[in-house]
């Protein structure tokens, strides 16, 4: 199975949001060969469940606190997500990374947050440019992981798909060769096999992210070291969406 997750970032009003779901639970068909995600704001996490029911679409969040309850004004807790109707969160993004500082230790912090509340988790991962002319790359990739899997058991893995998202391909257009990506996700493996075991990185899913759209997931499906992908911007037109995954 391939796997697509929609990550529809701070978009769409209410309404617009409430016609890009109907318009995907009137024509996605159950396609067995892919399972799709949608990763919506929280405020539309609900609507979805219920606008989505009985569908073969999964409901995601985009972000988690890592603590459980109490003062954290504007955060939204991992039972609060599973209890609207999400069944997983992407956790690491680059964007909020930078932007709100979050670090390996705090990821490390909402990963276990997201499996203690039975939520699958997007875990994001990904270099700058000036990380990738520098040929730093897997240095980086290795102590994101490294630190966002700390204290977890094998097992728990089974409940998190890593994806892949250099962050000078995010919205810019530009992306890794397919060689590259598939170099990369090679080496991810062989991070899970040595910290983990060889059985644990063929069951771990990589996704590939960053600036994927109609005119390259052509090439990009044929990368047979990665199982599916994260989108951004091209998922925010639902008749695009379908098409990229009616393609793989």
């Amino acid at each position: 199975m391939r796997y697509l997750v929609a990550n529809l970032k701070m978009n769409k009003s209410f309404q617009e949001t409430k016609e890009y779901l109907m318009f995907l639970a009137t024509r996605y068909n159950d396609n067995k060969k892919v399972g799709l995600t949608l990763s919506l704001p929280y405020t539309y996490i609900l609507m979805a469940k219920y606008l989505l029911e009985d569908k073969p679409i999964k409901i995601g969040g985009q972000n988690i606190c890592e603590e459980e309850e109490g003062k954290c004004t504007g955060e939204i807790s991992g039972n609060m997500l599973r209890s609207c109707g999400a069944q997983s969160v992407i956790i690491g993004h680059s964007e909020r990374r930078k932007k709100f500082k979050e670090d390996n230790k705090i990821i490390n912090l909402k990963i276990k947050s997201a499996l203690k509340n039975r939520l699958s988790i997007i875990l994001c991962i990904g270099e700058s440019l000036s990380e990738n002319k520098a040929c730093k790359t897997m240095e980086i990739l290795k102590e994101q992981i490294e630190t966002a899997f700390k204290g977890l058991y094998e097992n728990e893995l089974e409940n998190i798909m890593i994806a892949y998202e250099p962050i000078w391909a995010i919205g810019t257009g530009v992306i890794p060769t397919t060689k590259d990506i598939s170099k990369v996700a090679k080496e991810i493996r062989k991070i899970i096999a040595d910290d983990f075991s060889v059985s644990a990185s063929e069951k771990m899913r990589i996704l590939y992210g960053g600036s994927v759209n109609l005119k390259n997931i052509t090439s990009l499906k044929n990368i047979k070291s990665i199982d599916g992908f994260l989108i951004g911007g091209a998922c925010l037109d639902g008749g695009v969406l379908l098409q990229i995954a009616s393609s793989l």
